[in-house]
């Protein structure tokens, strides 16, 4: 692939690969335990340093994720290679410290009513909720990444004012997280706005290197919409191997941005991932088979015909 860097972009990019967890558990077909090992250990050996694992919630609330304790029981962990794990509350660090997890997530809204359809609690409430697990997971050396969804707009409320996002983003991070993931859930962002989200939490003390971002392709603006971000200095991408994912609380939340589309557009910049785009693209072709579906990525129709 020909290379053309673009000024004011960086060197390297970390793909933080959510396919495992945030690609899967919208799935109403159950994956099996053996499949979801297999797909996170194609997913190292294709260079991937961060993969979303799995998510310690309860089984009623996403059936799908009902066997993360056999998936981290059976994983081969490797030196070198993070494997963070959603976690909804103390009793859901209780198991993730068990099982030897190393990172965690906190999954947080900045609206009221996605935090009550997600979490069955106010924002504040959520909040006073996730204070003590950052807290007990920093004093036990894990890495804490918050994620706060519905940045940019919400089902129930429509565009959300940035100061409301700001406001959340801040209380969230403030919690002691080590890292800020913006969500934009159903995907109706625009590289505008994410950059002026993104000068407003810097205004509000929160720096871009401890901040990523998390686009749908709803409307297809994601490649788009990271770029902005990268031109802006954000340095950590959230991105769903072969396009998979959505959220069973919005359903206006489709899938991803496809791993394999940032991956083209990053190799084509000459920005580093250390992900190799060949055992990816045939990793999500593997997975489309088991899904008994194409992909929606284009990349990877375009590289193998999944």
């Amino acid at each position: 692939m020909t290379v053309d860097r673009l000024p004011g972009l960086p060197s390297a990019v970390t793909i933080w690969e959510v396919g495992p967890r945030d690609g899967l558990q919208n799935e109403s077909a159950l994956v099996p335990a053996a499949v979801k090992v297999e797909l996170v250990e194609r997913l190292a050996d294709a260079g991937h340093a961060v993969i979303e694992t799995t998510s310690l919630v309860r089984p009623d609330r996403v059936p799908q994720l009902a066997d993360a304790e056999e998936v981290l029981r059976r994983l081969d962990r490797r030196p070198g290679v993070r494997y963070p794990v959603l976690v909804p509350n103390q009793r859901g660090l209780a198991r993730a410290l068990d099982l030897g997890v190393t990172d965690i997530a906190v999954f947080a809204s900045a609206t009221e009513g996605f935090a009550r359809a997600n979490l069955n609690r106010s924002v504040g409430e959520s909040l006073e909720v996730f204070a003590p697990v950052v807290a007990r997971a920093r004093e036990a050396g894990l890495n804490v990444r918050g994620y706060l969804s519905m940045c940019w707009g919400d089902p129930w409320q429509g565009e959300v004012p940035l100061s409301q996002v700001i406001a959340v983003a801040t209380r969230l991070f403030n919690l002691g997280c080590t890292e800020l993931s913006l969500g934009d859930t159903i995907g109706v962002a625009t590289p505008g706005r994410v950059v002026a989200l993104l000068d407003g939490l810097v205004a509000a003390g929160v720096p871009l290197g401890r901040i990523a971002v998390h686009f749908h392709d709803t409307y297809g603006q994601a490649l788009a919409n990271t770029l902005a971000a990268l031109q802006r200095g954000v340095t950590t991408v959230d991105a769903s191997a072969g396009g998979l994912g959505g959220c069973p609380f919005a359903k206006s939340a489709t899938g991803n941005l496809a791993t394999e589309d940032l991956l083209w557009q990053l190799d084509g910049l000459g920005i580093h991932t250390g992900v190799d785009l060949t055992k990816l693209a045939e990793t999500s072709a593997w997975l489309a088979g088991h899904l008994g579906r194409p992909s929606p990525s284009r990349t990877l129709r375009a590289l193998t015909g999944a």
